[in-house]
């Protein structure tokens, strides 16, 4: 049984993103501790909701810290025979390339501590994108984490193809608003460990 929403954190006036950021991250440090299991249940609702078309290419992020768990994520699709993607980070503020990922692969940290693929792994091109963010809204606006990578990827993939932006997120990381600005790109889906929000056929 998929639990209600809980009641999203009120407005945060004319704050910043950076104090959004700040706030945000504490916000998600509690409820990695209070919902250990979170990503289990978050990847069952993923596959109960998202449509994933037969051989599309699904690009996840490895979790870092207090990040929804997307390991049990990766070890259904695995399971299903579905590709996977792990992201690579420009040297430059450019958009992210993504590289396969199979079980046993090795992986290494990036210079910002990111576990990537080899240089080995073949570039692919992903048709479901699952993001992690600090906060959401109901309406698909996403907090990130200031470099704006997820952005420009989003903004260059769906300039060429029809792709699927899967905001991956505890409930708790939910807000009423967001400061958005030109550049920021919105997501098509959100999936918690609660919910599985459609943006898309909720606002057309």
């Amino acid at each position: 049984m998929i639990l209600p929403p809980l009641p999203p954190i009120s407005p945060f006036g004319s704050g910043t993103k950076e104090i959004l950021r700040l706030r945000m991250a504490a916000e998600r440090k509690e409820a990695a501790k209070a919902r250990p299991d979170a990503g289990v249940h978050a990847a069952r609702i993923f596959f109960d909701r998202i449509p994933i078309p037969d051989e599309a290419v699904v690009s996840l992020y490895y979790p870092l810290r207090d990040e929804l768990d997307t390991k049990p994520l990766a070890q259904e699709l695995l399971s299903r025979g579905c590709p996977i993607a792990l992201p690579v980070t420009p040297r430059k503020r450019g958009a992210l390339t993504f590289r396969a990922f199979r079980e046993g692969d090795a992986l290494f940290p990036d210079r910002n501590g990111i576990m990537t693929p080899t240089e080995a792994a073949p570039e692919l091109r992903p048709v479901i994108i699952v993001t992690p963010l600090l906060a959401f809204t109901r309406d698909g606006a996403r907090l990130g984490y200031g470099g704006g990578y997820y952005d420009r990827t989003l903004a260059s993939l769906r300039s060429k193809d029809d792709i699927l932006a899967v905001g991956f997120a505890f409930a708790a990381q939910e807000v009423d608003k967001l400061p958005m600005s030109d550049t920021d790109q919105y997501l098509d889906w959100i999936v918690t460990e609660r919910e599985a929000i459609d943006v898309k056929h909720r606002f057309g």
